[in-house]
């Protein structure tokens, strides 16, 4: 409609229409003269507008699932987000337990044999370093890591330095190929030298071909002159093989490290040799035998002739005998 004088005085008389009709509507209560006008525009309108809340209802129930599902979706987000972080809490604890265990079995071999060490976590492994069985650790020159120190862990020998820098050094593990210690056996002290061979058992050369040996021998660190690259009394392993000696100058043993090579976490690097050899000392206690249970029998004086034969019982030919 276009805004004209007419359109605007017309606008006014339907305002002021509707007044009247609401003053005379409200001052007529029950019995108010537009009531059956009243009724006839909800009978009419009614069943439109009926019709348009339940069109209209879904979609508003929708749009208000949709708006909780997107808080549901918000809370398990939010769920999902605290129970990770709450593995990783508990994965972190593991690990830090895991490893204050390592340092105490490492920090008592170093009592036992009073070995002044420097601890260590490795940080990288051969892979670095041309595919050879070293591992890489974070001390260096700045922490008095000299070439040609000895490394241990909570097991046993684990290796020996071959590269220093600032803060990080090369380990060459007593695994590797090109890796060679004196060694000296338990109890007899026959001397060798074992050498690596990658994931199988280390080779022992005994220099004394008719050497008496088991398995399950144990070996240790022989020691090397002024102690580097290795101080004496370190555990090495446990032999499994032994090679029949077949009149050779040498003896030939296979022996399954302490170290587990593949799993190493926390080392210590050997800063201060022992002022007296250990020894055997510091090789891990053995196990007690397991008692053989034994089964004593007491015969009761007297027992055999409880079956002497009488009335009734059976002859050899399972027949009854018969009272004489």
């Amino acid at each position: 409609m276009r805004d004209t004088r007419e359109s605007r005085l017309l606008l006014v008389l339907l305002i002021a229409i509707a007044f009247a009709l609401i003053t005379v509507d409200i001052r007529g209560g029950e019995d108010s003269p537009v009531d059956g006008a009243r009724r006839g525009a909800a009978a009419v309108f009614g069943p439109i507008e009926s019709g348009v809340s339940t069109a209209v209802g879904p979609i508003g129930n929708a749009v208000s699932a949709i708006r909780d599902s997107g808080e549901r979706h918000d809370r398990l987000a939010r769920l999902e987000r605290e129970n990770a972080a709450l593995k990783a809490r508990l994965g972190s604890d593991d690990r830090s337990r895991s490893r204050l265990r390592q340092l105490d079995k490492m920090l008592k071999i170093a009592g036992r044999g009073q070995y002044g060490i420097k601890g260590a976590e490795v940080i990288a492994i051969g892979a670095a370093q041309g595919f050879s069985w070293t591992i890489t650790i974070d001390v260096g020159a700045n922490d008095g890591i000299k070439r040609d120190m000895t490394v241990l862990n909570g097991d046993g020998l684990v290796g020996r330095v071959t590269t220093v820098g600032p803060d990080t050094a090369t380990v060459l593990l007593a695994s590797d190929p090109d890796f060679t210690v004196g060694t000296r056996m338990e109890g007899n002290d026959e001397l060798g030298f074992a050498s690596g061979q990658g994931d199988r058992p280390l080779r022992v050369e005994l220099l004394n071909g008719k050497a008496e040996v088991k398995k399950g021998d144990r070996l240790v660190t022989f020691g090397s002159q002024a102690d580097r690259p290795f101080v004496p009394g370190v555990p090495v392993g446990v032999v499994s093989r032994v090679d029949p000696s077949g009149g050779d100058l040498t003896r030939t043993l296979y022996v399954t490290p302490y170290v587990s090579f593949t799993k190493l976490d926390i080392v210590g690097v050997v800063v201060e040799a022992p002022k007296k050899d250990p020894r055997d000392t510091v090789l891990p206690d053995k196990p007690k035998p397991t008692p053989t249970p034994t089964v004593t029998v007491t015969v009761t004086p007297g027992a055999e002739d409880a079956q002497a034969p009488g009335d009734g019982q059976a002859s050899a030919d399972g027949q009854p005998q018969q009272e004489q």
